[in-house]
């Protein structure tokens, strides 16, 4: 007992590995910022954005691992067809929050100057209407895929006017 006591009084003094992936600013927190392993082309990044003060929104973000970081929706046609289109912001409710997850919401990390690798972390700056740019650290992650977004890296549709 006395021999494990010391290595479970560090994981809690140093925050353990929940903690490496937050980011507070003011009254956001953004969790678990990750993305996909990709060699070239495309890949996405995900995260939950919390918000404990007045409403904002993500209005777009930057990397200097991509050429651009476009915001995107999935959506699913009558078909069952599954189809990007990117979305000028995202609201992040006051008390609330925007999650960033496969099959809905997410960055498109688009034109990758370099391989993403699993286990490798990346900056990305986040631009909030309010809040200002936010930096995060991105690690990459392969996450089991249960179909969203599955071939769909290339699929892009311009808004509707």
């Amino acid at each position: 007992m006395r021999s494990i006591l010391p290595a479970v009084l560090v994981a809690l003094l140093t925050g353990g590995p929940a903690v490496a992936h937050e980011t507070k600013i003011g009254s956001l927190t953004i969790e678990h910022a990750w993305a996909r392993p990709a060699v070239k082309g495309n890949s996405a990044a995900y995260m939950v954005i919390m918000n404990a003060g007045a409403d904002d929104r993500l209005t777009g973000a930057s990397s200097d691992v991509a050429g651009t970081a476009e915001l995107h929706s999935t959506t699913i046609d009558a078909q069952g067809v599954g189809k990007m289109v990117p979305v000028q912001a995202v609201d992040v409710p006051s008390a609330g929050e925007a999650k960033l997850a496969p099959g809905g919401l997410h960055l498109m990390l688009v034109g990758l100057k370099q391989p993403l690798k699993e286990g490798e972390e990346f900056p990305l700056t986040l631009n909030f209407e309010h809040a200002g740019p936010v930096t995060v650290e991105v690690e990459v992650e392969k996450k089991a895929s249960h179909g969203e977004e599955a071939g769909m890296e290339h699929m892009h549709e311009q808004p509707s006017n």
